[in-house]
């Protein structure tokens, strides 16, 4: 039977009759993000249902924080209580994560609603509390296709009927009587969360999304009431008192392999309720866990599927899907360390091959006018020793050959992701963003973004007479080519440069990077990157010396 703790008093206690509802949000939020941080581990180690990936507790936590920032932007506009707490929701909105991440901002939502309700100048009051809760409750269960009890759902409901009964009964319409029985109505609904499910019953733990809940309520328990509630037990941790028949432990099942979809899709999608009721019934067809939060025109969309494609597309057909992130489930144990990870990069020079060395990155040199071959790019991905590799061909020739490499590695085990960089500037982009930490997926999604959005030209020297879309040119002229076609021909290479640099940067840019090759005097680079900071002053320009033959200079524009 679950006890209620004691209260003991904060040092620095506020009164709950005057509790403003902006002050609420604010403070609520920030405890909530600080109890959700102290707890992390400890509900990532909970995380078996509906995919056991050990993220609950990192998701709630990153969905709580991009909450905060929401109120944060809001009150800097308008200090009201109405405008904190719809920057509270549109902040959990925009940065939900996972499916109890979006559950909560459907919470969050709900008591936001509430919240901007009530008349300006009055004090939150009991029946409030019970209010946003119940409010709360309603959209996260609307929110999800096919609700399950022993969830985060089941832990909401709780709250808030005992709030309810809590402000019906307090003849002061308390809110922190509502907020204290919602919390302990909720720790009590989750001790029993494994008599509902299945795998928590197994696993002998707790709902990790029912208990991000718990944490929630305890922080808005301690802004209206002023005091630190004491756990009682961790208010129901990892663990159940009792291990029931069949207990395996939670930290074997985290990371296992699973028998549901193989892919988490999330995104933002600008659309019509309508559309959005269409895509609902798509994507049900597609995978499960499918949750769809928010309101016309905005939507937050989360799903687990086997096609992710299939499940943007249907995104595309009901409106503008946008910061689409794909998470292959087949997450490493919880406790054990990643997989190593290395990055493969084909190089054009010394220059450029000690500068990514020295961020760690494995150099395949190529030689003048020759692509490294299939079986020196393979030896370098098996010979890193690495469960995961990312390689960059770093131009457009040996992109082929990386493909042929992925798909031999993967054979021999290893996972191989190709980011096809179609010159030196876009691999140093993405070296740039590499994150080890990461998600393979994630780190992967980054450094192509970080790629992609890297233009690239350079300068050389004509070998033939040809004509070419910029006019004719003869051996010896200088030719400047923009992501690989031919757009300047010329007589001066640091003209030709200057040229490609106006064109590229008349598009927009704030981040010139300058690789120069070895038959260049120091000259060519100081004029050029001066000739920058005067006519184009407001960007930032990054010179190497990357030593590669044939090419003077190579340009990236970001």
């Amino acid at each position: 039977m679950h006890a209620k703790r004691p209260v003991q008093p904060a040092m620095s206690a506020i009164q709950s009759s005057l509790v403003h509802p902006a002050a609420l949000v604010r403070d609520w939020a920030h405890a909530a993000l600080a109890g959700l941080g102290e707890a992390r581990a400890e509900i990532d180690a909970l995380n078996v249902f509906p995919v056991p990936d050990g993220d609950t507790g990192t998701n709630v936590y990153l969905t709580m924080e991009a909450a905060c920032a929401g109120i944060e932007e809001a009150l800097a506009v308008d200090g009201s209580g109405p405008s904190a707490a719809m920057g509270l929701a549109r902040g959990s909105l925009l940065g939900a994560r996972g499916n109890s991440g979006v559950i909560l901002s459907q919470i969050l939502r709900g008591t936001a609603e509430v919240l901007a309700a009530i008349p300006s100048g009055r004090s939150i009051r009991g029946t409030d509390i019970a209010a946003m809760l119940e409010r709360g409750s309603e959209l996260a269960y609307s929110a999800v296709a096919r609700p399950v009890e022993g969830t985060i759902l089941t832990v909401a409901r709780a709250a808030a009927r005992a709030a309810r009964a809590a402000s019906s009964r307090s003849a002061s319409d308390s809110p922190a009587e509502a907020a204290g029985a919602a919390s302990d109505g909720a720790a009590e609904a989750l001790e029993q969360t494994p008599t509902l499910l299945e795998s928590l019953r197994v696993a002998g733990v707790v709902d990790a999304g029912g208990r991000a809940l718990v944490v929630v309520l305890d922080a808005l328990v301690e802004v209206v009431t002023g005091s630190t509630r004491v756990p009682t037990a961790r208010r129901a941790g990892p663990l159940l008192p009792t291990r029931p028949t069949g207990y395996l432990p939670a930290r074997l099942l985290i990371g296992a392999p699973s028998d549901g979809p193989a892919f988490e899709v999330m995104y933002l999608l600008d659309a019509d309720e309508a559309a959005v009721g269409r895509l609902r019934e798509e994507l049900e067809q597609l995978g499960d866990s499918l949750v769809v939060s928010g309101s016309a025109p905005l939507w937050n969309v989360h799903v687990h599927v086997d096609d992710p494609g299939a499940a943007v597309e249907a995104g595309i057909e009901a409106g503008r899907p946008h910061r689409i992130r794909i998470t292959a489930l087949d997450r490493e144990a919880v406790g054990q360390d990643q997989p190593k990870r290395a990055i493969v990069a084909v190089t054009h020079g010394p220059g450029t091959a000690e500068l990514l060395r020295g961020a760690g990155v494995i150099t395949v040199p190529a030689l003048p006018n020759t692509r490294p071959s299939t079986a020196e790019l393979l030896s370098a991905v098996l010979a890193s020793d690495a469960g995961e590799v990312i390689l960059l061909p770093s131009d457009g020739d040996t992109r082929a050959v990386a493909g042929v490499v992925a798909a031999e590695a993967r054979a021999s085990g290893v996972r191989v992701s190709v980011i096809p960089t179609r010159a030196i500037v876009q691999s140093l982009a993405a070296a740039a963003v590499h994150d080890p930490s990461a998600a393979f997926e994630e780190d992967v999604v980054a450094m192509t973004r970080a790629a992609g959005a890297t233009r690239y030209a350079a300068v050389t020297v004509a070998t033939r007479d040809v004509l070419t879309t910029a006019g004719p040119c003869r051996v010896g002229d200088i030719l400047g080519l923009v992501d690989g076609d031919i757009s300047a021909v010329g007589e001066d290479s640091a003209l030709v440069a200057r040229e490609l640099l106006n064109a590229m940067l008349a598009a927009g840019g704030e981040l010139v990077t300058l690789v120069f090759g070895r038959d260049i005097d120091s000259s060519f680079g100081d004029e050029l990157t001066g000739w920058l900071a005067t006519v184009h002053p407001m960007v930032e320009v990054v010179a190497y010396d990357g030593g590669q033959p044939l090419w003077p200079v190579i340009i990236g524009v970001e």
